[in-house]
């Protein structure tokens, strides 16, 4: 169990920050990378992630240095994130395409992309970044690391901050219409009764 919580920890702390630098670096530049075209475009996101990716795994020895152990109470709740995450990933392929997925209507010159409202879009406004983080919370707790949950940490944070840029973006490309959904549909959590969408 520890070498499989250890592959976990390693896999998390290179894919977060990496994840985290490609969209902070799509979103804001994204006229750029549109005028350069989607191939050279995620040929230069991609170094770059990568680049965050290898340092992060060449710092793993100080990184991974402190262990919680493994705790079966984390385990358990981390399995229930993981399962809840795969039902919600199931009812997003149902609306996401892999060009979707990878930020083609973003970083593609010409591609508008369409509008997500329907199903599991129609509860939050970005199911597929909170289907992530669950994820993401539950190998941290099956990993039970301290440098996983900083990773995580960095994991809310930066991806607050890529859907601030990312609904900038939406705004300019669908108008009044992503205007609309913003007021009709919440950005994380599902909301149970008419109020505030935020």
């Amino acid at each position: 169990m520890d070498k499989v919580r250890y592959v976990i920890a390693l896999l998390l702390l290179s894919a977060i920050p990496a994840a985290i630098v490609f969209w902070l670096l799509a979103h804001p530049l994204v006229r750029f990378w549109r005028r350069l075209g989607a191939p050279v475009s995620y040929a230069i996101l991609c170094t770059g992630a990568a680049a965050v990716m290898v340092g992060m795994f060449l710092l793993r020895s100080r990184l991974l240095v402190a262990d919680y152990g493994t705790n079966r109470i984390f385990a358990a709740i981390g399995l229930v994130c993981l399962v809840f995450a795969g039902w919600l990933l199931r009812r997003l392929r149902k609306h996401l395409t892999v060009r979707t997925l990878i930020g083609v209507p973003e970083l593609a010159p010409g591609s508008g992309g369409v509008l997500l409202t329907g199903g599991v879009y129609g509860k939050v406004r970005h199911p597929r970044y909170l289907q992530m983080t669950i994820a993401l919370l539950g190998y941290a707790l099956i990993a039970n690391y301290p440098a996983v949950y900083g990773a995580l940490l960095f994991w809310c944070t930066g991806i607050y901050l890529v859907v601030l840029l990312e609904e900038r973006e939406l705004r300019e490309r669908f108008g009044e219409a992503y205007r609309d959904y913003c007021m009709r549909v919440p950005r994380f959590m599902p909301r149970f009764r008419d109020g505030g969408h935020r």
